[in-house]
């Protein structure tokens, strides 16, 4: 064998070794992200989880099409796990949590499971439900501060990882003032997953998010408000007159 063609082989060799050693990493990080992705959203390969619906208040029972775009983040992030969904209507789903993971859309005055959710799990936090036009219609009370809606302009949803223990699966609770809100907070969590892993570790968190202008921006601009899961989680005192907890 020739210099030449030796130095040939030990080049395709060598060229070998580092596409497959290559291939492998890519490999292990690609498995690596996709454990933290289905550990995070408690979604194990070939898992089943719950996609809970509302309805639009203001129709005949539909879906808002803000929510259906909102299970439509949220099924493509579930694909992404490798699970599967199995999609209830909220008055439909009677059956506990923590055997299977749960997305569940929609504030309580639409979607009665978001309204057990929030008196079992965040019961610091009312939540309006008066159908009746008002000021403090379909606003959010945490603790001592109030967030009203003002429509279009600037709006209010509660994203929440809610786990009853280490071996439970959390419910993932997307509760706005209006269903563009919905949808604005299925895009911030599809979008900041990583750094809410990093962050909370897989417990449970109450995030109040604002949705910016909507008329103009739609569901795109987002901000983080606080994180008020110690608030959310400590028993409010009782309701004023005027305005209905969040499970009433």
């Amino acid at each position: 064998m020739t210099d030449d063609v030796r130095n040939i082989v030990l080049g395709v060799i060598a060229a070998g070794v580092s596409a497959a050693l290559g291939w492998l990493a890519r490999t292990y990080l690609w498995r690596r992200e996709l454990r933290r992705k289905q550990d995070f959203f408690g979604l194990p390969s070939h898992s089943e989880c719950l996609l809970v619906v509302n309805r639009d208040p203001g129709t005949d029972g539909s879906v808002h099409r803000h929510d259906v775009f909102a299970l439509l983040e949220l099924s493509a992030l579930i694909k992404d796990c490798d699970a599967h969904a199995q999609i209830l209507s909220h008055d439909a789903a009677r059956q506990g949590f923590g055997e299977r993971t749960e997305y569940c859309v929609g504030g309580p005055g639409s979607n009665r499971r978001a309204a057990a959710h929030l008196r079992a799990l965040l019961p610091g936090i009312r939540v309006n439900t008066d159908r009746e036009p008002g000021p403090d219609r379909a606003s959010f009370s945490i603790g001592t501060e109030h967030y009203p809606l003002v429509k279009g302009v600037l709006e209010h949803v509660l994203l929440a990882r809610l786990s009853i223990g280490a071996d439970a699966r959390p419910v993932f609770l997307l509760c706005g003032q209006r269903a563009i809100d919905n949808q604005a907070a299925a895009r911030y969590l599809t979008r900041n997953w990583r750094k809410l892993a990093r962050t909370h570790r897989g417990s449970t968190f109450c995030l109040l998010l604002k949705v910016v202008n909507s008329d103009a921006y739609g569901p795109d601009v987002v901000e983080l408000v606080a994180d008020v899961t110690r608030i959310a989680r400590t028993p409010a005192p009782a309701a004023l007159p005027d305005a209905e907890h969040a499970t009433g």
